[in-house]
């Protein structure tokens, strides 16, 4: 394995030795200057992995030192260390880009703290984050044969989640690959509970039932709003609660976190039910009796979820909140950058929605486009993705900017989406919806073992359009697929995120809670 090679300029270097002496018995090799101008000449000539730089030298000084280091090598980390405590001079070495700043006098101990800390990092968390899944493996595995409810079903998928994205930081494939097994059997175990209660908690037949899409803005958004505070609720379609960890240290930047919640979508785990749930307060066959005029038929023609702003004021109107509200939805970047330089007319308003579609169309188009395939090819790299574009959007400049007011700000989405790898053979007539993860249909032929079956959907809340029409749903990471064209269909399918179906990633959704600091 190559040595970590340091580079130490310090117009006192002699005095130094016993911590280079340090450093060197630790299997680090140290080249040791006087001066900046030998620093800079050094870095020129050598490969280093890390500079540690004395602010005050004589001649060229140690900010001057930094910029011209910086000016061949933006990389290549740097250490400041200096007499001086003065916050000006912090400032400016902070504002140059230094990996870390030490105050003099250090000890040997700091300065190996600050070489693991910068360049041994990533391996050390990864070492740590392993170590932390393994010893709790066993604990989660026998949680998963309990009789969980559902808020501990949320506590489970939560701890999963977090070694996920701890373990990023890992390059131990075995232990990912355990963790995807298990992360396999808690989604079995899931959908079996799912499936055993959901009639009851629609039926209100269970004394534990979980927020849910349908009951969302009764029980979450309206005791925000009775605070009296101006609520903006941000609905960013199909946003897993990863993906929320993964841009929550960037929003946390302005905002603290009052309540980092998950709630339960409904089924089918698409926009046009579970977001028209979210917005009407009903379960989809109550719209389609009660608000006919706001309700397409899955076989009918035209935009599923074009009544949401109208739902949401009949919702308001059913709860005698007489508040003013305003409802916009974006879905481009023009409509978004639109949104943001008008974004003070929503100030005077009460309640404030935005529903924002982009990432629900980056998994389509990871599905379509081959390149944007290749840049997303697995988990981590499609969060990677997700947050890129959401640190350069239109919707983290309208955060932002609402930071700046005392707002009360709810992030949340209408479903998850799971990345699908198995095929369930299904045959169906033209009239059959063209969604992987659900089929509604009169004329369904599958194996009844390998779904969940609504036989009858009025018992869930679901249209029945005809007398022998059924539902059924893919579990956990399959997707249907029909025998004709087989081999073509799975190839192009498989490993591309979807949703409609059941699955904690779909169903397990975050609402967030967040005032501006």
């Amino acid at each position: 394995m190559t040595k970590i090679r340091i580079l130490w300029a310090d117009d006192e270097i002699e005095m130094l030795k016993p911590h280079i002496m340090y450093l060197e018995e630790k299997g680090y090799d140290v080249d040791a200057v006087n001066n900046g101008d030998e620093a800079v000449d050094l870095v020129k000539e050598h490969h280093y992995d890390i500079v540690f730089l004395d602010e005050q030298m004589p001649g060229m000084s140690g900010i001057e030192t930094l910029e011209a280091i910086k000016k061949s090598h933006p990389n290549l980390p740097v250490v400041m260390i200096t007499k001086s405590e003065e916050e000006a001079i912090m400032e400016d070495a902070i504002g140059s880009n230094i990996a870390d700043y030490l105050i003099k006098p250090v000890k040997p101990s700091q300065i190996l703290l600050s070489l693991k800390r910068n360049l041994e990092n990533r391996k050390l968390a990864g070492e740590k984050a392993t170590m932390n899944y393994q010893q709790k493996f066993r604990e989660i595995s026998m949680r998963l044969s309990d009789r969980l409810n559902p808020a501990e079903w949320v506590d489970v998928y939560k701890e999963l989640v977090r070694y996920e994205l701890d373990l990023e930081k890992s390059d131990d494939q075995g232990i990912i690959e355990i963790l995807n097994m298990q992360k396999s059997e808690a989604n079995s175990a899931f959908t079996k509970f799912y499936e055993r209660n959901y009639k009851d908690w629609l039926n209100n037949k269970s004394e534990d039932s979980p927020t849910m899409s349908h009951t969302l803005i009764r029980d979450k958004v309206f005791p925000q709003l009775n605070k009296g505070k101006q609520v903006f609720l941000l609905l960013i379609d199909n946003l897993r609660y990863d993906q929320w960890k993964i841009i929550q240290p960037v929003i946390e930047q302005f905002y603290r976190v009052q309540a980092d919640d998950i709630f339960y979508s409904i089924l089918p785990t698409t926009t046009q039910y579970s977001r028209n749930a979210i917005f009407s307060g009903l379960m989809p066959n109550e719209i389609r009796k009660h608000y006919n005029q706001f309700w397409t038929d899955e076989n009918e023609e035209g935009t599923k979820n074009q009544y949401e702003e109208q739902m949401l004021t009949e919702l308001l109107k059913r709860h005698g909140k007489h508040v003013k509200t305003s409802y916009n939805k974006i879905l481009n970047l023009n409509a978004g950058r639109k949104l943001f330089d008008n974004i003070s007319n929503l100030m005077p308003n009460d309640f404030n929605v935005i529903v924002y579609n982009f990432v629900d169309m980056l998994s389509h188009a990871r599905t379509e486009m081959e390149i944007i395939r290749e840049l997303a090819d697995d988990e981590p790299a499609y969060r990677s993705l997700m947050l890129s574009w959401f640190e350069h959007s239109s919707l983290f400049d309208i955060i932002k900017f609402l930071s700046t007011k005392d707002i009360t700000l709810i992030i949340t989405t209408d479903h998850g989406s799971v990345k699908v790898t198995n095929p369930v053979k299904i045959v169906g007539d033209k009239a059959v919806n063209t969604n992987l993860r659900y089929k509604y249909g009169k004329s369904l032929a599958y194996n009844a073992k390998e779904v969940f079956e609504m036989a009858n959907p009025e018992e869930y809340f679901l249209p029945k359009l005809n007398v022998s029409a059924r539902w059924a749903f893919t579990r956990g990471t399959d997707f249907f697929a029909y025998p004709n064209n087989y081999n073509y269909y799975v190839n192009y399918y498989r490993n591309t995120f979807q949703h409609g179906g059941l699955s904690m990633e779909e169903v397990l959704i975050p609402f967030i809670t967040l005032n501006s600091k």
